[in-house]
């Protein structure tokens, strides 16, 4: 699908030196490029991420681990962003919207992580969330201390620089495995809504874990029957085939009656009765 071609029209945030790269001690490969630093983080993909343990807005310990179980995006931010990273959570916000719409409320979780290990602490992750407008169940915001936030960034192929801004960062979203693998890059600040929810419309309705269940044929055949609309900017079910497959299947009945009826006339102790 032509989502799944994202990554080939990435838009990269980052604005820096190759000498700033160097005296940062950051996490790009240098000298720094667009190729380079897209595939830095595509190597990521089918890395397990660790078990790294982060805070809540209420100060309540999580891990990573606490999750698995069903597919997980990531996405990282720092709070005294002005530009980007609002534009990243609006844009994830809405795809998370249709995502909910087609695979479930409850088929995956969403954390927003604040990368900026000193400054953004649990009430400036609460604060920032209020001001995106986000309050939905399965999204958390967290905070990590540098040791977290080293581990996962590398985990995750996230490249971001110390800048007089702030920081110039990758514009990249993650989603994840039910296992805590990666298994999608999502780049820009702003992207279509199919570029996260095809990924996770593959991972909810194609659990190899569940063949040959019931659940597993509902879930092929919600996968087979679902589309994007892009008018609607939703997922809709499409009817259709099973209305084709009835009416196809009423004009066989239909056919088969009319024969079977002409047979049973034509037998011979039909015509001597």
């Amino acid at each position: 699908m032509s989502c799944r071609l994202q990554i080939f029209g990435a838009v990269l945030l980052i604005a820096v030196t190759t000498r700033a790269a160097a005296d940062s001690g950051t996490h790009a490969p240098a000298p720094f490029d667009q190729n380079a630093a897209i595939a830095y983080s595509q190597a990521a993909i089918g890395r397990t991420l660790g078990d790294f343990s982060f805070l809540d807005t209420q100060h309540r310990i999580v891990r990573l681990s606490d999750y698995r179980g069903k597919p997980l995006v990531v996405n990282m931010v720092f709070t005294a962003c002005a530009d980007s990273c609002p534009i990243v959570v609006q844009t994830l916000r809405k795809a998370v919207d249709v995502a909910q719409d087609a695979v479930g409320e409850d088929a995956f979780s969403v954390v927003t992580i604040g990368f900026d290990a000193r400054d953004d602490t649990p009430e400036r992750m609460r604060a920032f969330a209020h001001s995106q407008g986000v309050d939905l169940s399965n999204w958390n915001f967290l905070s990590g201390d540098a040791v977290a936030i080293e581990g996962l960034v590398e985990n995750l192929g996230f490249i971001y620089y110390p800048s007089p801004r702030g920081f110039d960062h990758l514009a990249q979203t993650t989603v994840l495995d039910a296992e805590g693998r990666v298994y999608r890059q999502v780049y820009g600040a702003q992207f279509n809504a199919p570029a996260l929810v095809e990924p996770l419309i593959d991972l909810v309705f194609d659990r190899p874990t569940e063949s040959g269940t019931l659940a597993n044929l509902v879930n092929r055949i919600r996968l087979f029957c679902t589309y994007y609309d892009p008018t609607r900017e939703r997922y809709r079910f499409d009817y259709s085939i099973f209305i084709a497959v009835a009416v196809g299947a009423g004009s066989l009945i239909g056919v088969g009656v009319i024969l079977v009826r002409a047979w049973l006339r034509a037998r011979p102790d039909a015509r001597n009765a």
